[in-house]
């Protein structure tokens, strides 16, 4: 088994640990059980999430078992943490849903299977709670002075709207589950961003004063670009895991596009290529700097949605802007195909159109038969009918469905595509 510390420390993960010495010192000695929570606010995770999602992937590889906690009880409440106004209350129904689509995006980074990794949901527990008994046995462990005095309830408190009353609980729901998790399934760590320091460090100290054990937490700094920005946002919203919110081609151009400073910190972050040949990345230039891109593109593209989806993302992007060859000796473990492909760009049809005739929308049917993709209208029905149609690697769900400017790329363009290997390139005028 490895130790998972030392591991992300050298790859970027950690910001801050508990009991540091002891906490690597567990790891050195156990096959450790650690969680982190997915709030279900949504039914897709993003971009946003995957420094923890890798982590437990991380913790999967040394040896030790992940349980990604999905908040279907706390999910109800509502985290303060980093937010100045309450959150949206969801109904059970549509957390349930949520949870769904979460833990079938997880099961592409973890193996779930042979109690490998667990994967679980704390309405279990926090659903059939009975609220004298739980103040009576777990309330009374907190302290009102040191909670109010937390960062994610200073930020409440001091926001127009203030604190509710039910977000209040939620550190106590939080420190609650730990504690449950580790009479359960004797889990001593709990991971998270950093704005979940106080709410694990609530559950770490209860954990000793209940059952008199130890237990550690860990978290993740917000990972930023270069430029500032938080990563995962795009002109057009958040870059979602999902294949139906963010195609597999979209994600793809998302990590393609990477400011050359931030290539190796993200291959060390959301790939698993060895450190050591990442740490080589960081002396390239040129296009030796951008094969590294293709293959941060193509590993977290494989990661998300499967070594299939990715190769067509990698095929499709070097129809539309040319192939190169990618050295050997860069990321050499990468089982990304090397070869420069013997596409020609120049092959690709491509038209301009009005940005006018965008803004009201064409339907799909006549688009496809206007830049000859199909015989006539009746033969682009009967294909995006049968899924044949795909825009931006997306398939398209309707011959009527209106594309319009909300399908341009930032750099304003779109990529149709009929059956499996025709491609279209359709550019706005300058």
């Amino acid at each position: 088994m490895g130790n998972l510390v030392d591991i992300l420390r050298q790859r970027g993960f950690i910001e801050q640990t508990t009991h540091d010495q002891e906490l690597s010192d567990y790891f050195g000695s156990h096959r450790v059980t650690g969680y982190i929570g997915f709030d279900p606010t949504a039914s897709s995770l993003h971009i946003g999430h995957l420094v923890p999602i890798m982590s437990l992937a991380h913790m999967q590889r040394a040896g030790h078992r992940p349980i990604a906690l999905v908040g279907g009880g706390t999910g109800l409440v509502g985290d303060p943490s980093g937010k100045t106004e309450m959150r949206q209350m969801l109904t059970l129904e549509r957390v349930e849903q949520n949870a769904a689509g979460i833990k079938q995006q997880l099961s592409c980074f973890m193996d779930f299977g042979e109690e490998k990794a667990l994967l679980l949901n704390n309405a279990e527990w926090l659903l059939p709670l009975h609220y004298i008994p739980f103040l009576r046995d777990i309330g009374r462990h907190f302290s009102v002075n040191r909670m109010i005095k937390a960062e994610s309830y200073k930020l409440r408190l001091d926001s127009e709207e203030g604190l509710s009353f039910i977000e209040f609980n939620y550190q106590v729901l939080q420190a609650y589950d730990f504690l449950e998790l580790s009479r359960r399934h004797d889990c001593r760590l709990q991971m998270g961003g950093r704005d979940q320091w106080g709410n694990i460090v609530a559950g770490v100290d209860l954990i000793r004063r209940v059952d008199q054990k130890a237990a550690f937490g860990i978290t993740f700094p917000l990972i930023t670009t270069s430029s500032g920005e938080k990563m995962g946002k795009t002109a057009k919203g958040a870059v979602w895991l999902d294949a139906a919110r963010t195609s597999p081609y979209e994600y793809y151009q998302y990590w393609i596009n990477t400011d050359d400073r931030d290539v190796a910190r993200f291959l060390a972050l959301f790939t698993f290529l060895p450190l050591e040949e990442i740490r080589a990345v960081e002396r390239l230039e040129g296009s030796a700097l951008n094969g590294a891109k293709t293959v941060l593109a193509f590993e977290a593209t494989g990661l998300a949605h499967g070594r299939e989806e990715a190769l067509a993302a990698l095929q499709a992007s070097q129809r539309l802007f040319g192939s190169r060859k990618i050295s050997e000796e860069v990321l050499p473990s990468s089982l990304i195909p090397r070869a420069a492909s013997e596409t020609d760009p120049a092959g690709v049809p491509s038209s301009t159109i009005r940005r006018e005739r965008l803004t009201a929308g064409i339907p799909a049917f006549k688009l496809f038969h206007e830049l000859g993709l199909s015989s006539s209208g009746a033969a682009a029905r009967r294909l995006i009918d049968q899924g044949g149609g795909y825009i931006n690697g997306r398939r398209i769900d309707s011959p009527e469905r209106l594309i319009s400017d909300d399908d341009l790329s930032a750099e304003g363009f779109m990529v149709l595509r009929c059956g499996k290997k025709h491609y279209y390139r359709l550019q706005v005028e300058k």
